[in-house]
C-alpha cells in the first residue's frame, strides 16, 4: 500500500498523486511539486489515502514542501504575465496570418517555459511563429493544438439547460460518449439536440445511461411478442422506461385491435441479457476484478468499436448528418491516440492504420464527382497543411 494525496493545477484539471512524505498536508493547501514540465504549484484536492500499489502510477513523485506567501505571490504575478503574453502571441500570429485561434496563455511556477494553447482546422506551421515569441520572451516557448472539446473547456459558458458547461465547472476528464447512449435513453437524434456547444455528443448524455441500458434490460423491445395475464399473446406496442409498464396490443380473429398497460412484472418474454451496473460479482468470478484494470485500460478501444458500429449503421440508414457527428468523434479520438504516441515515443502500428483507413471509409460519404475535400476540419490532420514541428524553442 502506498501512501498519496491529490493534487490538481488547475481549476477543473486532472488529479495526479503524490507522496506527502512526512509533511501534515489538509485538503485545500497549496503545495510545490515537481512534474514533468517542471516545479510546479498545486492545490491538495484528496487528502492522505492508502491505495495499491498495483493503481499508484509510476514513478511517485513526492511533494517538494508546502507552498509559503512568497509562492502564492509569485502565482498571482504569472496570471498577470499571462495576459501581456496572451496579448503578444495573438499580434504575431496576426502578423504571420496564421490560420489559428489562441485560446489561452500559461507560464510554468518557475518561469522558465510559456505554454500558449491554441485550435485549428488542420496541422498549423508555426516554426517562425516560434522564433518570433522566443526573441521577446527569451524562454523557452511550447505551442500545444487543442481539440473543440479542451477549447470549449477552458473558454467555458452556459449549456442548453441554462448551466455552466460539465466540462469548465467540475468534470476532471472527459468520458466516453456515444449516440448509442441517446438511442437508450430514446431521446431525439437530431444533432443539435444532442450536441453540446464544442459540436461534439454532449457529456451528460453518459449520466443516466448505465441506469437506462439497466431499465432496459429488463423491459421487452417494441414489436416483441409477450404473454399477458390469462395466457394472452400481444405485441408490445410501447414501453414506459422509467414507469416499468408496456403497452400491449391484442388482435382479435376479426381483426380488432385492443390496447391495454401493464406491469412488465406481470409479462412474459424473453429479456435482454443485461446485468446491472456496479452490482457485485459472483464468488465464482472474484477473478474477474483482477481484469478490470486491464478492461480500464482498454476503455477507449471499446468506444471506437462503438463508435466504428454506429458509423456504419447510420451510414446505412443514409442519415449524413448524424454519421458526421461520429466521425467527428472518431476524429477526437485519432487525436488523442496521436498525442498519446507522440508523448510516448510512439509511432502508429500498420494495424492502427488500416483501422483509420476503415473508420474513414465508413464515416465519409463519398463525393460523387470523385474528388475529396481536403478543406474539410474534421478530416485526416494531416491533410491540411505541412506537418507541425515539435512547437518548442529555447
Amino acid at each position: 500500500m502506498a501512501t498519496t494525496i491529490g493534487v490538481r493545477f488547475r481549476e477543473v484539471g486532472k488529479i495526479y498523486d503524490f507522496d506527502p512524505g512526512d509533511l501534515e498536508v489538509n485538503i485545500g493547501d497549496h503545495v510545490i511539486v515537481d512534474t514533468a514540465r517542471g516545479t510546479e504549484y498545486g492545490t491538495v484536492i484528496i487528502g492522505r489515502r492508502q491505495i495499491e500499489d498495483s493503481k499508484v502510477v509510476q514513478p511517485l513523485k513526492v511533494v517538494r514542501r508546502l507552498a509559503t506567501p512568497d509562492d502564492d505571490e509569485r502565482v498571482r504575478v504569472n496570471r498577470e504575465k499571462e495576459k501581456n503574453a496572451f496579448d503578444i502571441c495573438r499580434e504575431k500570429i496576426r502578423a504571420r496570418g496564421l490560420d489559428m485561434k489562441l485560446i489561452s496563455a500559461e507560464y510554468t511556477f518557475d518561469n522558465s517555459k510559456i505554454l500558449f494553447y491554441f485550435a485549428a482546422e488542420g496541422r498549423v506551421d508555426f516554426r517562425e511563429l516560434v522564433k518570433d515569441l522566443a526573441s521577446v520572451f527569451r524562454i523557452r516557448i511550447e505551442l500545444r493544438q487543442i481539440g473543440v472539446r479542451d477549447e470549449t473547456k477552458m473558454m467555458g459558458g452556459l449549456g442548453c439547460c441554462g448551466r455552466p458547461l460539465c466540462c469548465s465547472s467540475y468534470l476532471s476528464d472527459f468520458v466516453p460518449v456515444s449516440i448509442r447512449m441517446a438511442k437508450e435513453q430514446n431521446l431525439s437524434l437530431n444533432p443539435q439536440k444532442i450536441s453540446g456547444m464544442c459540436g461534439r455528443l454532449m457529456c451528460c448524455l453518459k449520466y443516466e445511461a448505465d441506469a437506462y441500458e439497466y431499465l432496459n434490460a429488463k423491459l421487452p423491445k417494441q414489436g416483441d411478442r409477450v404473454i399477458a395475464p390469462g395466457g394472452r399473446e400481444g405485441i408490445a406496442e410501447t414501453v414506459n422506461v422509467l414507469l416499468q409498464k408496456v403497452r400491449v396490443m391484442f388482435v382479435d380473429q376479426d381483426g380488432d385491435r385492443e390496447m391495454e398497460e401493464y406491469p412488465v412484472s406481470e409479462l412474459k418474454f424473453t429479456p435482454r441479457k443485461k446485468k446491472k451496473p456496479g452490482a457485485a460479482a459472483a464468488p465464482e468470478k472474484e477473478k474477474g476484478r483482477e481484469k478490470d484494470k486491464d478492461k480500464e485500460k482498454n476503455r477507449e478501444k471499446d468506444r471506437r468499436a462503438v463508435e466504428e458500429e454506429l458509423i456504419e449503421e447510420e451510414t446505412a440508414e443514409n442519415d449524413p448528418a448524424l454519421a458526421e457527428l461520429a466521425a467527428k468523434e472518431l476524429d477526437d479520438i485519432e487525436a488523442e491516440e496521436d498525442a498519446q504516441e507522440e508523448e510516448g515515443g510512439e509511432s502508429a502500428t500498420p494495424k492502427k492504420k488500416r483501422r483509420r483507413r476503415r473508420r474513414r471509409k465508413h464515416a465519409r460519404p463519398a463525393d460523387p464527382s470523385g474528388s475529396e475535400d481536403s478543406s474539410d476540419p474534421s478530416g485526416p490532420a494531416d491533410s491540411s497543411g505541412p506537418a507541425a514541428p515539435d512547437g518548442e524553442a529555447g
